[in-house]
């Protein structure tokens, strides 16, 4: 698998900004599905950290 960088400190499946999640889900965050740069797109992998 690729290196997938990820610098969402929040997110559960970040390793020191490399994505350690199994896959991947990435969605368009509009209604019409048009997108044009990486603002419009959200990643749906995201599971929050759980504080200890």
């Amino acid at each position: 698998m690729s290196d997938i960088k990820c610098r969402v400190e929040e997110c559960f499946y970040n390793n020191s900004e490399i994505c350690q999640a199994s896959t991947i889900e990435v969605k368009s965050r509009f209604r019409d599905h048009i997108v044009s740069n990486s603002d419009g797109t959200a990643c749906e992998t995201f599971a929050p950290k759980v504080k200890k």
